[in-house]
C-alpha cells in the first residue's frame, strides 16, 4: 500500500497550519497527501438518568427525542467535516499538489490513525485540536496519545504555515538520533535547506565525534550543515540555539532515556512542545 501524507484536521484554528505544511510535505516528498477527518461521537459530558423521576409515556417520548437530537447532530458534525475537507483539498490543490484526497471516519482520532498507520509516511497535526484547552502553553490530548500510539514520523504544526528555511536537529548520539540524521541526508523534504545538528552537553571528544559523523553523512549527502555543542540545561539550550539562528523546524527522537528524548515522561521535551511556536517533527 502506497505510504502518503497524511494530514489530520478539526475545526481549530490550527487547520490551516495543517492544510500548508502537508502540502509542503507532499510535494516535496513527491507523495500522495491525504486530509482526515474523524467525527468522534463518543459524548463528552455524561448525561444524567433521569428516567426514574417521569412517567413511562414521557420517557419513551424523551428517549425518542434524545435519538433524534443525536441523529441530527451527526449529521451536522459530517457536514461540517465534508466542508472542512473540501476547503483543505481546495488549498493543498493551489499549492501544488496534484490530487489530495480526503477521508471521513467516525470513531477517534487515536483509534482510526492506528488503523491507518501502515498508510502513513508521515503524519500532520496540529498542537491542539478544537476541543482542547486554547492556552498557549497547554499541550492537546490527541497529539500525547497519537505520538504515544503511533510509530510513524509525527509533524506536529502550528496555527500559520511558513515554509521552512533552517532545520535543528536535537543530536544525542543515540539509536533514535543517529536515524534522524540519516533520515534527514536522504529525505527530499530537507533538500536546500540548511541543516544544524545541536548536541547538549559537555565538549568530549565522544561528543565532538558524534557531531563530526553527522555533518559528515549531511554533507556527503549534499546537505549545507553546521553543528554546536552547547552545555547547559536542555531545554533552555535548544530554545536559545534555535532563536540566536532562526530556526524554523526542529527534529527530535520521541521516546528514548537521554534528556533531550525524554518525551511526555518527563519535563524537557514536552516543555520543548508546549512553548513551540514553529513546528516539530517527531521521529520514532
Amino acid at each position: 500500500m502506497t505510504e502518503q501524507v497524511m494530514a489530520a484536521i478539526d475545526g481549530s484554528k490550527y487547520s490551516e497550519g495543517v492544510s500548508g505544511y502537508a502540502a509542503w510535505a507532499s510535494v516535496a516528498l513527491s507523495a500522495p497527501l491525504t486530509f482526515l477527518h474523524v467525527n468522534d461521537n463518543h459524548p463528552q459530558t455524561a448525561e444524567a438518568d433521569l428516567s426514574g423521576n417521569i412517567g413511562l409515556g414521557a420517557r419513551e417520548h424523551l428517549l425518542e427525542e434524545l435519538s433524534e437530537l443525536e441523529e441530527k447532530r451527526a449529521k451536522v458534525a459530517q457536514e461540517q467535516g465534508r466542508l472542512m475537507l473540501k476547503a483543505a483539498k481546495e488549498r493543498a490543490v493551489e499549492d501544488g499538489v496534484a490530487e489530495p484526497a480526503t477521508r471521513q471516519r467516525n470513531g477517534t482520532l487515536v483509534e482510526t490513525l492506528e488503523e491507518l498507520q501502515d498508510e502513513i509516511r508521515l503524519l500532520v497535526m496540529g498542537k491542539r485540536g478544537e476541543m482542547a484547552h486554547q492556552d498557549g502553553d497547554h499541550l492537546g490530548t490527541n497529539l500525547e496519545r497519537v505520538v504515544r500510539t503511533l510509530h510513524r514520523p509525527i509533524l506536529m504544526v502550528p496555527e500559520a504555515y511558513k515554509k521552512p528555511e533552517k532545520v535543528m536537529l536535537a543530536f544525542d548520539g543515540s539509536k533514535t538520533t543517529r536515524k534522524g540524521v540519516e533520515m534527514l541526508a536522504k529525505s527530499p523534504l530537507f533538500d536546500g535547506i540548511p541543516v544544524h545538528v545541536v548536541i547538549v552537553g559537555a565538549e568530549t571528544g565522544d561528543n565532538r565525534s558524534q557531531l563530526d559523523w553527522a555533518l559528515k553523512t549531511l554533507r556527503d549527502a549534499g546537505h549545507e550543515a553546521e553543528g554546536a555543542i552547547r552545555a547547559g540545561e536542555v531545554e533552555a539550550t535548544l530554545r536559545g540555539y534555535q532563536e540566536e539562528q532562526a530556526i524554523d523546524l526542529l527534529v527530535m527522537g520521541a521516546y528514548g532515556h537521554s534528556r533531550i528524548r525524554h518525551l511526555l515522561v518527563g519535563s524537557t521535551t514536552t516543555e520543548m512542545l508546549r512553548k513551540a511556536t514553529n513546528p516539530v517533527l517527531l521521529l520514532r
